[in-house]
């Protein structure tokens, strides 16, 4: 059975962070916008504070193959239903640094982005502003040139301030965390509890998720989201040079033909390049032959301890509470690997389940176990580190043999970490042991390399040979065919993508009301 509604102006694959925020600037300005989420509809009453209910908000979709020596834990990394992946991310937003944007021309290795960081810095400005950030410019002594954050930093408990001693006894700086997240009343949305539920999507709206922001702005101004729609193939005419519609199959199975003046994939850095690879014979928007190609997922350097002092480690918000970059600048200056690195200090856990602290160390079983948690309950501490991942030409998304139940190839994912990055995720762990000893720790151990966000996949640049859109998310083949979120990065940095996702998303929308008409 077939449907045919009607036309509209844009559709937008996907409903998580640049979904979302392109659907409320285009339907702001007039558009008429319809958003396809492949999961179910989520309401902010159906958030509820458990690990449970965290786990459902995580991918559920039909399963992503990964292979390779470091996968990208799509699982844990993507979302299912509205808001996609931000639902449950932890509002973690710092700024890309400048270097980061031109790491081929700066040190020979990877890539350069096609912008530079003050092209996006109004955007960052901009998104702090709508989304409320709290943090401390000052004490941030490494962030690039930019507006102060609009709300003060966020809260420092007994965790933050011991493991804060130990940077400070090794002459290292800290800084807040910066945290999209409210410290105070802003926007009518209230200040948070500080009880870490961040990954169960926060149900007050303090944090700065699609749910809270964007989607409710986007319905109230004509926009439409229609759930449990998964897009199966981009329709072309004129030779495949023009986009006009996609294809979705409905929960019952319906397959329905949307058709679009614009198309805006939005799908994440793993579905995005499955719906291209699916669409034409080698690939739509793939002259290149780079769809799918450099993925990248930051590589967690996870340290713990256990100290005398009372901890509170159930205290604060999932992200953490203070900030160190010392670290970060000047890539090449490295006794091992090469990249850019940053600690995420004292996160709030539960005893529990995936980043729960009864978890982080699995040779504990029975008896020690059951005295481990005893103790770890108010004397646990830890910190992540995020470690940059160089682009890899061979880490891509393929299609694999096997089908889902609509008979659409299921996406495959091969990732290995570069040697050198690899090697910086070592070097990161025996930082974080030293600065555990000096913070007083009695304990300390390590987990393994954890995926951490998932990057590239369909990166821009300003060579249409050598990538797959320009600096907008325009796709170089297909004028009215855009791409946005993390799979446009042609480097990730060594912060949490998630603020620059909105920074790009905002100068992509400006870009399309501008030049509508010759687009479209």
């Amino acid at each position: 059975m077939n449907k045919y509604p009607e036309r509209t102006d844009v559709v937008i694959v996907g409903s998580g962070a640049a979904g979302s925020l392109m659907a409320v600037k285009l339907s702001k300005s007039g558009k008429k916008v319809i958003i396809l989420e492949a999961g179910p509809i989520r309401k902010p009453g159906d958030l509820i504070s458990s690990q449970i209910h965290a786990r459902r908000l995580k991918w559920s979709g039909e399963p992503v193959e990964e292979t390779g020596a470091q996968p990208i834990g799509n699982v844990f990394n993507s979302g299912y239903g509205t808001g996609g992946s931000a639902l449950h991310h932890y509002g973690v937003w710092p700024r890309l640094h400048a270097e980061d944007f031109k790491v081929k021309s700066l040190y020979g290795r990877a890539l350069d982005w096609p912008i530079t960081y003050d092209d996006l810095r109004p955007s960052y400005d901009q998104i702090q502003q709508e989304v409320g950030i709290s943090g401390d410019k000052a004490r941030e002594i490494w962030r690039p040139d930019g507006a102060d954050y609009p709300l003060p930093p966020v809260p420092v408990f007994q965790q933050g301030e011991i493991i804060a001693g130990g940077f400070k006894k090794l002459g290292k700086s800290i800084s807040p965390l910066p945290l999209a997240l409210n410290s105070r009343d802003y926007k009518d949305r209230p200040a948070c509890l500080w009880d870490g539920w961040c990954d169960a999507g926060c149900p007050t709206g303090a944090l700065a998720n699609p749910l809270a922001l964007y989607l409710p702005q986007t319905e109230k101004q004509g926009g439409k989201i229609i759930h449990n729609a998964t897009v199966s193939r981009i329709l072309t005419d004129d030779g495949g040079k023009k986009a006009i519609g996609v294809i979705y199959h409905a929960d019952d199975g319906t397959e329905i033909t949307q058709m679009a003046h614009m198309v805006i994939l939005a799908a994440f850095a793993v579905q995005t390049p499955r719906l291209l690879l699916n669409s034409a014979d080698g690939g739509l928007a793939n002259r290149s032959g780079l769809v799918g190609a450099n993925i990248m997922s930051h590589a967690a350097a996870t340290v713990y301890g256990l100290f005398n002092e009372e901890m509170e480690p159930y205290m604060g918000a999932t992200g953490g509470q203070l900030l160190n970059q010392d670290s970060y600048d000047h890539k090449d200056k490295r006794t091992k690997g090469f990249g850019s690195y940053q600690w995420m200090i004292a996160q709030a856990v539960k005893p529990n389940d995936l980043l729960g602290f009864g978890g982080t160390n699995p040779a504990l079983f029975g008896p020690k176990l059951t005295e481990f948690m005893q103790q770890a309950a108010q004397h646990f501490g830890g910190m992540t580190g995020c470690v940059e991942d160089l682009p890899v030409q061979e880490n891509r998304i393929t299609l694999s043999s096997d089908k889902d139940k609509y008979g659409i190839p299921l996406p495959t994912a091969d990732h290995a970490s570069h040697k050198d990055s690899y090697a910086l995720w070592q070097a990161a762990k025996e930082e974080g042991t030293e600065i555990f000893k000096a913070a007083g720790a009695t304990h300390i151990w390590n987990g393994p390399l954890g995926p951490m966000h998932i990057m590239g996949g369909t990166i821009m640049g300003d060579k249409a040979e050598k990538s797959v859109t320009n600096s907008y998310g325009q796709c170089h083949d297909i004028d009215n065919l855009f791409i946005a979120g993390p799979g446009l990065f042609p480097t990730c940095g060594g912060v949490n993508p998630t603020f620059t996702v909105h920074a790009l998303t905002l100068r992509s929308s400006k870009y399309i009301l501008k030049n509508w008409p010759a687009i479209t």
